[in-house]
């Protein structure tokens, strides 16, 4: 696959994605147009994962059903730019939802396209193009960030809404013409059959730590970019929604310094690596705790929480498309109904903590999140309770000096070889 073409598919994972995240940095005047309060508000984001989770359910499947997933990703596309056209002229709250959760269900194209990328690749450039792919994921829930709070302040929170419907048309019209056939050997399965098998995933051990793992992932990740909006708008800081979006450049530069994540899984790593990153993302939460009195140690703990969740997202999806190369979408489809709900408990629990607790509980939140998340790693990779505290201790002492990666190679097998 062309270095354009992975691009292309790149910004579809963006452009979908970010329709659900779109609402994060702008929670306070969203909530404002449709009379919600602020211990609620989180739940505008909760609304698109929940589409989320149904599309995952039902919609991933036909992945391995048709007979050309090229088709399928327009179709989708389009679906999803009419959910977020909608939003756009929502007068409700009740029709905003609505749409809101359309374009969440439909979003999942994101996985219909990853799963595409890996089907395309060779085995020794999967990990890599899965890991360019899905930094488009991350490039669209962080740079929708900027994106919102620059246009929010222009032209108000429902021109987000506009821009990325007119995007998702765009490339529904586009990918059918430019990407190339998958011309795959097999027949696709049918659809009663793919959505059975997601239950049989449930049993295998592999999918189901890799499942949990995301799911404690992406609660913590939840945590703070859906409660992010709310301490920086309140005192000391003050801060509008264009200078609050610019956060989404320090993610940015976190979750683009993982882009080798994927070089990293074709080389046999991604258990080790996953269990590296998770143990750095507990210690991210110590500084983003400090939020209160310092943006800096805020801008630190992001770029280290965004760099571990991209590289454990990668790590798993590696390892489960290599285990399942035969139904590549409806295993990244089971798994990523881990990830939504996940998100979705994330974004829906920080506002409130927020709201009883402030900050301070936001953050022992997110810091008990992400220690589900490496318990259920250690679990999984049969590593004892000392084990994982001596790789802590070495996370701190060391920092992210790559002398620390190896530490735990030879306490953990790789994921692909399990």
């Amino acid at each position: 696959m062309d270095v354009w073409r992975r691009l292309l598919l790149a910004v579809v994972c963006g452009v979908a994605v970010a329709g659900v995240y779109a609402a994060q940095p702008v929670l306070t005047p969203m909530g404002d147009s449709f009379g919600v309060s602020a211990g609620q508000s989180g739940w505008i984001v909760s609304t698109g994962q929940f589409g989320y989770l149904a599309g995952l359910v039902l919609l991933v499947p036909l992945g391995d059903v048709v007979a050309d997933r090229r088709r399928l990703i327009a179709v989708h596309l389009a679906i999803t730019a009419v959910g977020l056209l909608l939003t756009s002229v929502a007068p409700t709250a009740w029709m905003a939802f609505t749409a809101l959760a359309l374009a969440g269900m439909f979003a999942v194209v994101v996985q219909t396209t990853v799963a595409y990328a890996a089907s395309v690749s060779p085995p020794a450039e999967r990990g890599r193009n899965i890991g360019i792919v899905t930094s488009g994921v991350v490039t669209g829930i962080l740079g929708v960030r900027i994106v919102t709070g620059l246009l929010a302040e222009q032209w108000g929170w429902r021109s987000v809404y506009v821009l990325l419907g007119a995007l998702a048309l765009g490339l529904a019209v586009l990918v059918p013409r430019v990407l190339p056939p998958e011309g795959r050997s097999r027949r696709p399965a049918g659809y009663g059959q793919a959505l059975t098998s997601l239950g049989a995933l449930l049993g295998e051990r592999v999918f189901l730590t890799r499942g949990l793992i995301a799911f404690f992932l992406f609660a913590s990740f939840g945590t703070l970019w859906s409660g992010l909006s709310l301490p920086l708008s309140d005192a000391p800081w003050g801060f509008g929604e264009g200078r609050i979006g610019m956060f989404g450049v320090v993610g940015l530069a976190g979750a683009l310094g993982a882009a080798r994540a994927g070089r990293w899984a074709d080389a046999g790593r991604a258990a080790p690596m996953a269990g590296f990153a998770l143990a750095l993302l507990i210690l991210s939460w110590a500084a983003i705790a400090q939020l209160s009195w310092s943006l800096w140690l805020l801008v630190i703990g992001v770029v280290l929480l965004d760099f571990a969740v991209q590289v454990v997202h990668v790590s798993n999806q590696h390892t489960l498309t290599s285990a399942h190369a035969e139904r590549t979408s409806s295993v990244i489809g089971a798994y990523m109904v881990f990830y939504s709900l996940g998100s979705a408990l994330g974004a829906a629990a920080t506002t409130s903590v927020f709201t009883s607790h402030g900050w301070t509980g936001s953050s022992v939140l997110g810091t008990g999140f992400a220690t589900c998340a490496l318990i259920a790693w250690a679990v999984g990779e049969g590593l004892s309770t000392g084990e994982v505290q001596a790789h802590l201790a070495e996370v701190h002492d060391a920092g992210v000096s790559r002398q620390t990666i190896p530490t735990i190679t030879d306490k953990a097998v790789d994921g692909t070889a399990e």
